[in-house]
C-alpha cells in the first residue's frame, strides 16, 4: 500500500510494470476504486509503467468534506504526477476520470502526451440531475440509488450471468464514502469542458460500451469529434465499465493506439 500527500490529502496509488517504461496513468470512475482496472492491466503490452490512483473521496484516499470542484480533481492528478516525476504520460480516464484527463491535458500539457477517454464526455448530464442524485445519497446513502447505477454500469447479460461478481461491484459502490460520492458528483454537475477540450491538439482515443447507460455512444462520439484526429471505438457487449466486461477488447484498442504514438 502506498499513499502520497498531495494538495493536502493522502492519495492512494499503485504502480506496476516497468518503472522505466512509458507512463500510463489510470483514473477511475465515480463510485469505484483503482481495482476497476484489475482485469485490463495484465492484457496490456509489456514494458509500460502502469500507475493507478484513487481520486479524493474514493478507495483508500482521503475523503475531505464535499463539494469538490473539477479543478481540484485536475490539480490532484497534476500534483500526483509531479510527485512521481512523471512527464509525457498517456492518461486513461473512465467516466469522471475521463473528465479529469481532458482537464489535465488542457491545463498541464507537459504532463500528458496522449489521452484515452473511456465512457466519458466533456459534459455529463445536467446540474439538476446531479443535484437530485446528491440529494438522494444525502438522504438514503448510496444504497438508495445502487440499482439504477448498476443497470447503467453493466449490460443486461452481465447482470444476468454474473450475479456473484455483480455483488462485488455493488459492494465497491455502496462502500464508497457518501461524502466522496457526493463531492465528485458536484464536480461533474458544474463541469462543461466543451471549449477547452475543443482546443486540445494531442493524440486521443475515445471508447464506449455499446450498452453504456451513463454516457451513451452518441454522447462519447460528440466529445471525440471535438478533438481533431481522435479515434472512436464502440465496444460491444459492455456497459459503462468496459474494462470490467470486455477488458480484452479494450486492451486491444489501447495497444493499437499506443502503437501510433511517436517516440518521446
Amino acid at each position: 500500500m502506498r499513499l502520497i500527500e498531495t494538495n493536502g490529502i493522502l492519495t492512494h496509488i499503485h504502480e506496476s510494470g516497468d518503472p522505466d517504461g512509458l507512463p500510463v496513468v489510470f483514473a477511475n470512475s465515480l463510485g469505484t476504486d483503482l481495482r476497476v482496472w484489475d482485469a485490463l492491466l495484465p492484457l496490456l503490452p509489456a514494458g509500460l509503467r502502469l500507475i493507478r490512483y484513487d481520486k479524493r473521496g474514493h478507495g483508500l484516499s482521503d475523503c475531505p468534506p464535499p463539494p469538490y470542484g473539477m479543478g481540484e480533481l485536475v490539480d490532484d492528478a497534476a500534483a500526483l504526477l509531479d510527485a512521481l516525476d512523471v512527464r509525457d504520460a498517456v492518461f486513461v480516464g473512465l467516466s469522471i476520470g475521463g473528465m479529469i484527463a481532458q482537464g489535465l491535458a488542457a491545463e498541464r500539457p507537459d504532463l500528458v502526451r496522449a489521452i484515452v477517454l473511456c465512457d466519458t464526455a466533456a459534459k455529463i448530464g445536467t446540474e439538476a440531475m446531479w443535484e437530485d442524485r446528491i440529494a438522494a445519497v444525502r438522504t438514503g446513502g448510496i444504497v438508495a440509488i445502487e440499482g439504477s447505477i448498476l443497470e447503467r454500469w453493466f449490460s443486461a447479460r452481465f447482470r444476468r450471468e454474473n450475479t456473484a461478481e455483480l455483488a462485488g461491484w455493488r459492494h465497491m459502490l455502496t462502500r464508497t464514502p457518501a461524502a466522496g460520492y457526493m463531492g465528485c458528483s458536484a464536480a461533474i454537475a458544474h463541469t462543461d469542458l466543451m471549449e477547452s477540450t475543443a482546443r486540445l491538439r494531442l493524440p486521443a482515443l475515445a471508447v464506449v460500451g455499446a450498452e453504456d447507460g451513463s454516457t451513451p455512444p452518441d454522447l462519447v462520439r460528440e466529445t471525440a469529434r471535438l478533438i481533431p484526429g481522435c479515434r472512436f471505438e464502440v465496444i460491444p457487449g459492455a456497459g459503462h465499465l468496459p474494462c470490467v466486461e470486455q477488458p480484452a477488447i479494450l486492451a486491444r484498442h489501447i495497444a493499437a493506439f499506443l502503437d501510433t504514438l511517436p517516440p518521446v
